[in-house]
C-alpha cells in the first residue's frame, strides 16, 4: 500500500552482496596467510630481542619490529641463497676450465706471483714529478691508474719490474688514502728517475717522438709520464727528454692499428700494453686488447692491406664511429664493423 515500506529484500541485491562477501573472504583469507607468516616471524624475532638473563623483553617500536623482520626474513632464506651461490661458483669454474684458465684459491696464486719470483726482469717506471702541473681532481685520477698498474702486473703470468718514482709530495698523499698500498708489490721510490737509473739505459716513452719501439729490451728501463692534463701540456714529456739528453720512443701504433682518435693513452694502458707484449703477445693483439673501444682501433692488416693514413682517409672517414654490425664505406671499399675475440673492432669487406 501507498506509504508503507516493503520488508522483502531484492533477490538481485542479495546475489550482489553474497558475491562482495565471497571475494572480501578469499582477500582476507590472503592477507590473513600473509600475516599469519609474518607472525610467526615476529614470535621469532621477540626471541631474539628477549635479554639474555631471562626478563621480559621490552616492547618494541613499529620501525624496530619491521627491521627485525627483515632480519627473520634474511635468516630464513639464507641457505636457498648459499645454495644459489655455490650453483653460480660451480658454473663459473666450470666456465674457466673449459677456457683453459687457472682454477682454485685465486688470491693465493696471486700473492706466490711476485715481481722477485718473476722471470721477466723487464724495467718500466712512472715518473710521478708532474703532481705540481695537475690540480687534485687530475692528480686523483693519475694515483688510479698508477693502482691499476700494480694491479694489471699482479695478474700477469710473469709480472714486470715495475716503478714509481719521485713518489713524494701531492702524489704520496692521495695514494696515502688508499690503506695498505706500502705492502704492494710495487718499488715506491723518492728519487727521480735519473737518479736511479743508468742514463744510457733510459727511454722516455711519448708518442711526440720520432722513433719507434719495436721489441722491448730488458737492459733498458721506460719511462711512462705520470700526467694527466687533457692536453694542457701538450709535448711536454718530449721536451723535457730532449733537454734531459735521454733517449725517447714511441709505440709502434701506426705500424699495427688505425685509430679514429689521437694516439695518446693513459698510464695505465701504455703500461698493459707493455705487459702484453712481455708475457707473449703480438704488438697488435696487446694493442687491440687494452686500447678503449672508443678510440675505434683496428688492426691493419684486418682492412685488406689498404693504406689508411690521414692523406688518404676523407673527412668524413676521419670521423668515423665504428658499430658492431654496421656496414660502412672506409675509403671507397664497403666494409662490416665486427668485434675480435680479445675485444678489438675489426672490418670484413663486404
Amino acid at each position: 500500500m501507498p506509504g508503507m515500506e516493503c520488508s522483502e529484500p531484492n533477490g538481485s541485491t542479495d546475489v550482489s552482496q553474497q558475491t562482495k562477501a565471497e571475494t572480501l573472504e578469499v582477500v582476507e583469507s590472503c592477507q590473513c596467510t600473509d600475516r599469519c607468516q609474518d607472525e610467526q616471524r615476529l614470535e621469532k624475532t621477540d626471541d631474539l630481542s628477549s635479554t639474555s638473563n631471562g626478563e621480559e623483553p621490552q616492547a618494541l617500536s613499529k620501525r624496530q619490529r619491521k627491521k627485525l623482520l627483515k632480519y627473520q626474513k634474511w635468516l630464513d632464506t639464507k641457505d636457498e641463497r648459499r645454495k644459489r651461490e655455490k650453483e653460480k661458483q660451480r658454473q663459473r669454474l666450470e666456465a674457466k676450465r673449459a677456457a683453459g684458465e687457472a682454477c682454485g684459491n685465486i688470491r693465493k696464486r696471486l700473492k706466490e706471483v711476485t715481481m722477485a719470483a718473476s722471470s721477466c726482469k723487464q724495467r718500466i717506471a712512472i715518473d710521478m714529478s708532474f703532481d705540481d702541473l695537475m690540480i687534485e681532481k687530475h692528480l686523483s685520477q693519475c694515483v688510479k691508474q698508477v693502482s691499476r698498474c700494480y694491479s694489471a702486473n699482479r695478474r700477469a703470468t710473469n709480472p714486470l719490474q715495475l716503478y714509481v718514482t719521485s713518489f713524494v709530495g701531492k702524489c704520496e698523499s692521495v695514494m696515502a688514502k688508499q690503506n695498505g698500498y706500502r705492502n704492494w708489490d710495487v718499488y715506491f721510490k723518492d728519487e727521480y728517475y735519473m737518479d736511479i737509473f743508468a742514463k744510457e739505459d733510459i727511454v722516455y716513452l711519448t708518442s711526440e717522438s720520432e722513433n719507434v719501439i719495436t721489441s722491448l729490451d730488458d737492459g733498458k728501463v721506460y719511462i711512462i709520464g705520470g700526467l694527466v692534463d687533457h692536453n694542457v701540456h701538450k709535448g711536454l714529456c718530449h721536451k723535457l727528454a730532449v733537454e734531459k739528453g735521454i733517449s725517447h720512443a714511441k709505440l709502434p701504433i701506426d705500424d699495427y692499428v688505425e685509430m679514429k682518435t689521437r694516439k695518446i693513452l693513459t698510464v695505465d694502458h701504455v703500461f698493459q700494453i707493455l705487459v702484453g707484449v712481455a708475457n707473449g703477445k703480438s704488438w697488435k693483439e696487446s694493442f687491440l686488447s687494452f686500447i678503449p673501444a672508443r678510440k675505434g682501433a683496428i688492426g691493419k692488416d684486418d682492412l685488406g692491406g689498404e693504406d689508411f693514413s690521414d692523406n688518404k682517409l676523407t673527412h668524413e672517414d676521419k670521423d668515423i664511429k665504428f658499430h658492431e654490425g654496421q656496414e660502412r664505406e672506409i675509403a671507397g671499399e664497403k666494409v662490416l664493423i665486427k668485434s675480435n675475440e680479445s675485444g678489438g673492432t675489426l672490418v670484413e669487406s663486404c
